[in-house]
């Protein structure tokens, strides 16, 4: 019940401020312009009724917006002082980290809510209507949930590290390019070969995404996010840990 409080305290945060409706308009105008108006992606200059722009571009938005979201959750309770009240109470750590991560993540989820219309849409325009890979697009949609979760375990972390919000935002927007795309570009550096380069390319995000994003819902990708979810958030209970021994 503890963690739900810190759930709905945060869920409420976001929408009683405009932080929950620039987040989720940002990323609505940048996706429809991305779907309907830029001529390299937009599926009414390809010819070709695909979501394949959506699914392809939107780890690239989320690479700032999630941190963008959680970069208050741990820095601002800090800098106010909150976070004292909040540690000494008889809560856990886990119950207020996973509160707060829940909460991060229904924002990101209530933003991608509104792009089923353009599922629809792009069903109806189909040739003949309907011509569309159900399951491939149903299994993006997982990556993009599971993507999500990945960088707001992240940006959670980053956001614990300091009280300065444009510090957490920037950390955790480089640790979300990096764990993203920066083993898939190592595993092209000539000291790999054979098949290391495919185990360094295994490491990052983006090869499990891509994975899901085909339609696939393999147990390796699933464990691999879920693995890298609780990760972050057991170094975000620890970074907690910290201060409350230092205390």
């Amino acid at each position: 019940m503890a963690m739900f409080a810190i759930y709905f305290k945060e869920i409420n945060s976001f929408f009683s401020s405009l932080i929950g409706y620039i987040v989720i308009g940002t990323f609505l105008v940048l996706m429809g312009l991305v779907m309907w108006v830029f001529p390299e992606y937009s599926v009414l200059d390809n010819n070709y009724a695909n979501l394949d722009a959506l699914f392809g571009v939107a780890p690239m938005i989320f690479l700032f917006l999630i941190p963008a979201v959680s970069m208050r959750t741990f820095a601002e309770e800090k800098q106010s002082g909150t976070i004292e009240l909040l540690v000494t109470r008889p809560i856990s750590d886990w119950q207020i980290v996973g509160g707060k991560f829940l909460a991060c993540l229904t924002l990101v989820v209530f933003s991608l809510l509104p792009t089923v219309f353009y599922y629809i849409t792009v069903y109806q325009l189909g040739a003949p209507q309907g011509n569309l890979d159900s399951g491939g697009i149903l299994g993006s949609y997982i990556g993009l949930l599971f993507l999500a979760g990945a960088f707001v375990a992240i940006g959670i972390f980053a956001s614990s590290l300091t009280n300065n919000q444009i510090v957490a935002f920037v950390l955790a927007t480089f640790l979300c390019f990096m764990t993203y795309m920066a083993f898939d570009s190592l595993s092209r550096l000539p000291i790999f070969f054979g098949k290391t380069d495919d185990i360094v390319q295994s490491i990052g995000i983006s090869y499990h995404y891509d994975s899901i994003s085909r339609g696939v819902l393999d147990s390796r990708d699933v464990v691999y996010f879920i693995s890298v979810i609780v990760l972050f958030l057991a170094a975000t209970v620890l970074s907690l840990g910290r201060r409350r021994w230092e205390k």
